[in-house]
């Protein structure tokens, strides 16, 4: 039987992310002594742990049928490889930074100015669709340190907290674009493994949508049912029981993690009491 290869990045944080995700899948892998190479238990996959700039390139010429990885890796490479599915973990942002004792007036302050970064092909596409002339110094690691030192004018890197730019002396003045970890797919696949992807697809959403939502039971007067069923629609609608009080009932549903706080203030506004929020381990819709 075909085995699905899922490359996904040998150490790091996108590492561990990746095969917590894979576990909560319910596919079981065992790599203790840390292989380059490891196959699941109980699942038709095989795991190579990779370089992520080198899991694109793989991907497209078919040593990994998929990949897992940030999609500004893929964006960078610009390989022939379809994004399946994005992740919802690994979230960064891909800004440009200048010395903060300058002056930023917008855009047009880095016309003709020397910008260093590892992501010359992402930062070159946002430049010319700006009809904006620059030029771009490509660097391997330490980008940061860039301006300090007279390689360039601006940096162009990844930003997650923003406390590294300023040990640098640097600050942001443009967000260029926000990325995540994705999961990319061969263009080429047979349909064995297509049809164990589409199963892994299956688990990978259904442990999104858990991750997403929350699962909130309350007790409400009858009289404000209408109200709550509107704040509180659910997958399909809410599920009232009647309470043994009367004239009051149990409502169950679930509520999207980013909707939370609002919903709960305008449950409370409505009447509902003994308000509880569950999280959810699997959710298929």
């Amino acid at each position: 039987m075909s085995k699905l290869k899922i490359a996904i990045q040998k150490s790091g944080r996108l590492s561990e992310k990746s095969l917590n995700l894979l576990e909560e899948c319910g596919i079981k892998i065992s790599n203790g002594d840390r292989k380059l190479k490891a196959e699941a238990k109980n699942f038709p996959v095989e795991i190579l742990f990779l370089r992520d700039d080198d899991i694109p390139q793989y991907v497209e010429q078919g040593v990994a049928d998929v990949g897992i990885l940030g999609q500004n890796e893929v964006w960078e490479k610009d390989k022939k490889v379809t994004e399946v599915e994005k992740l919802g973990f690994a979230g960064c942002k891909l800004s440009l930074a200048i010395p903060k004792d300058e002056n930023y007036s917008g855009i047009n302050y880095f016309e003709n100015k020397k910008i260093a970064t590892s992501y010359p092909k992402i930062l070159q596409q946002f430049f010319d669709e700006k009809s904006i002339n620059v030029t771009i110094e490509e660097i391997g690691g330490s980008v940061e340190i860039a301006t300090g030192i007279g390689l360039a004018d601006a940096i162009f890197d990844i930003v997650s907290t923003g406390s590294t730019l300023l040990m640098n002396g640097l600050k942001e003045v443009e967000v260029v674009t926000k990325s995540e970890a994705a999961l990319i797919s061969n263009q080429s696949l047979n349909t064995e493994k297509q049809t164990i992807l589409d199963k892994l697809l299956f688990r990978i959403k259904a442990v999104k949508n858990a991750s997403e939502n929350k699962y909130i039971l309350l007790n409400a007067p009858n009289s404000a049912i209408g109200n709550i069923c509107n704040t509180l629609p659910g997958m399909k609608s809410p599920t009232i029981l009647p309470l043994s009080e009367e004239g009051w009932s149990s409502l169950h549903s679930v509520v999207k993690e980013d909707e939370f706080w609002d919903v709960i203030d305008k449950l409370k506004d409505y009447g509902a009491q003994g308000i509880l929020v569950v999280p959810i381990e699997k959710m298929v819709v």
